[in-house]
């Protein structure tokens, strides 16, 4: 979807913004801004930082050393954001990066690794700053207001185990039948959760764990096997249709 400013760089800072506000953009943003872009003092630039809204401005300031931004006017006022977590089975690595930037697009505020017993990425292989930086590119490019959090990887158990009362599991069972019924309704206005396992499914026993809790609710998403980056959009269009947000 485009925006008023499609042609203004737009960015995400960790700076509280307010008008006139001078932001000193971090080492990797002034690079890219001096010497990718070759910006100079003077050109517009669109920043967020997920807390006030996004805010236009004016580099002020281009130099070997630092890139500083004034701030003139606010753009848009900060929104709710999405509310839906995505705990997701890790996947080898370019399908990570994809999987990790559609997830953002779709609209999820929480990113959590799964570690399943199928699952293709052992725990001390991700490379949670990598995962990090496609979050950020997909929230500047899509026009996203806040960039999704990203968790610390986790094992099924440990995620079950702190699972909040507050909120509802769907849990996307690749064993489901097709027909197998979804209560949108009764999940209107919830808190929610979305779980996708490994490309060779979950065990028979997390299966099983997760049937027997009272807040999950089964998916079916239909008689086609998906891989997982497949499967995160698939299961976020349905789940957003299913409850009237898309």
């Amino acid at each position: 979807m485009a925006r008023a400013d499609a042609t203004v760089q737009r960015l995400h800072v960790a700076a509280d913004l307010t008008a006139n506000a001078l932001i000193e953009m971090d080492a990797k943003q002034a690079h890219y801004l001096r010497n990718v872009l070759r910006l100079e003092a003077g050109a517009p630039l669109l920043v967020f930082n997920g807390r006030d809204g996004e805010w236009r401005g004016a580099l002020q300031e281009v130099g070997k050393k630092r890139v500083v931004l004034r701030l003139d006017r606010q753009t848009r006022p900060q929104d709710v954001g999405g509310d839906i977590w995505l705990m997701v089975a890790p996947v080898k690595k370019d399908r990570l990066d994809y999987l990790a930037q559609k997830a953002t697009e779709m609209g999820v505020g929480r990113f959590l690794p799964v570690i399943t017993k199928r699952t293709q990425s052992p725990k001390g292989g991700l490379k949670l700053d990598k995962i990090a930086a496609n979050l950020v590119e997909a929230a500047e490019q899509c026009n996203i207001m806040s960039v999704p959090h990203l968790a610390e990887p986790a094992s099924l158990s440990e995620v079950l185990a702190a699972f909040p009362p507050d909120r509802q599991l769907v849990f996307c069972d690749e064993d489901a039948a097709p027909e197998t019924g979804f209560d949108a309704a009764a999940l209107k206005g919830e808190k929610l959760a979305l779980l996708i396992g490994p490309e060779g499914g979950f065990s028979d026993d997390e299966r099983d764990a997760l049937k027997a809790r009272a807040d999950t609710h089964v998916l079916s998403l239909g008689r086609r096997i998906l891989r997982t980056d497949t499967a995160v959009v698939a299961a976020l269009a349905r789940l957003q249709v299913l409850l009237g947000d898309w």
